[in-house]
């Protein structure tokens, strides 16, 4: 018999009940209720007693009173293929702890799609457009990658199609794997760039061989002209520097304030798909900028935060890194950025006029620290000639405060 004190995560494939084995089926059948969406339960067969019960939405905040709602019963829930790769088990891992779950799992559409393909799964990308947007595609796109692409809906390899073709990707191949392992198993082929297949089943999955197009950096310090804006930029060699004393590390999150153009925020979450930025700006266009610029260059997750700091900071969560590249001379920005970061935090700060830089002076005799002063001189046209245009210099400040 099940543990009550245990819900039962059992992945579900597109082959429904006959794909399970013995031990899903009998946990399944088992249970006194089971939850899941109205495809997955509707392909339990009517024999399974369990009461079944089709989640609200949105699901996340309704869990924890759903689960104790039925506490003392044996509950199953329904994952589509693996609960743990992109699924419901690893959201309940996390709010009920690992020690109250038990999952089964099946396939995930990932491995059948690379068991369809004959693909590595080590030689691909994967990508999530399940809850996100597809302008997420744009920082993995780069020549000769492939990508696994999870779907939203039957419209997802139309949108991802356009996306391809805008970017310089239009040659690309795009394989749709629809209904995995179920008898309604289609696969549909074509490129990018004359994709015409009408949406098909919603339960999809997208292989991208993406052959030649425009090549993106995965390092920081990505071209000027890469970012829209009025000007206000970090410019590239100093943006290098920046975040190379920033230290992006997995799952950090980053207040960039005084945002500008979004650059510093936008790089950081590039580095790293589990890394997370709020982007602080008081100007309403530069807002605008920053947005469209971190879904061109796929980082639509940036949050972006339209106020002046410090007043703008407060209620935001707790960061593990400060960057400052604006407002530095008002009153209170640098030490309610001091007093905001979580212990061992990080705070780097760049200045490029001598009000600025007589506060980071003052930190540094206060805190301690790095100063660094960087000068950068471009080669530029003189005539008929090369010669040397220098940008402002810019002092940079990098502190963890004990």
């Amino acid at each position: 018999m099940s543990n009550p004190d245990v819900v039962t995560v059992a992945g579900v494939g597109a082959g429904g009940w006959p794909d399970l084995s013995g031990t899903t089926q009998r946990a399944i059948t088992e249970a006194d209720v089971i939850f899941g969406s109205a495809r997955q339960l509707g392909l339990l067969p009517a024999s399974v007693p369990g009461r079944r019960e089709k989640w609200p939405s949105p699901l996340v905040p309704a869990l924890p009173g759903l689960l104790e709602a039925e506490r003392g019963r044996s509950v199953c829930v329904l994952a589509s293929g693996d609960p743990m790769f992109h699924g419901i088990g690893a959201t309940l891992a996390r709010l009920i702890g690992a020690d109250r779950i038990r999952v089964l799992p099946h396939p995930s559409s990932v491995s059948l799609a690379a068991a369809r393909l004959g693909w590595d799964l080590t030689s691909a990308d994967v990508v999530s457009l399940v809850t996100a947007p597809a302008a997420t595609l744009h920082r993995w796109l780069n020549p000769g990658r492939r990508i696994l692409v999870l779907s939203a809906g039957a419209q997802t390899p139309a949108e991802v199609a356009g996306l391809l073709d805008e970017r310089g990707f239009g040659a690309a191949s795009m394989t749709v794997l629809e209904q995995l392992g179920g008898p309604g198993e289609r696969v549909v082929a074509g490129t990018a760039g004359t994709w015409m297949v009408p949406p098909g089943d919603p339960l999809n999955v997208i292989a991208l061989e993406l052959g030649g197009g425009p090549p993106a950096s995965c390092v920081p310090g990505l071209e000027d002209l890469g970012y829209a804006g009025d000007g206000q930029l970090t410019k590239r060699e100093t943006r290098a520097v920046t975040l190379a004393l920033l230290s992006p590390a997995p799952g950090q999150l980053l207040w960039d304030v005084g945002a500008g153009s979004g650059s510093i925020g936008i790089e950081w979450m590039r580095s790293h798909p589990a890394c997370r930025a709020i982007a602080i700006e008081s100007s309403t266009d530069r807002v605008a900028t920053i947005t469209a610029n971190a879904a061109s260059l796929g980082v639509p997750g940036l949050r972006v935060v339209e106020g002046r700091a410090p007043e703008a900071l407060d209620g935001l969560e707790a960061p593990d890194t400060i960057f400052i590249g604006g407002g530095l001379t008002r009153d209170g920005v640098l030490d309610r950025c001091l007093a905001a970061l979580r212990p061992g935090g990080r705070l780097v700060a760049n200045a490029v006029t001598v009000e600025s830089e007589a506060v980071l002076a003052a930190g540094y005799a206060k805190y301690g620290g790095e100063l660094t002063r960087l000068t950068v001189q471009r080669g530029s046209p003189v005539g008929g000639f090369t010669g040397w245009r220098s940008f402002m210099p810019v002092t940079i400040w990098s502190v963890v405060p004990s």
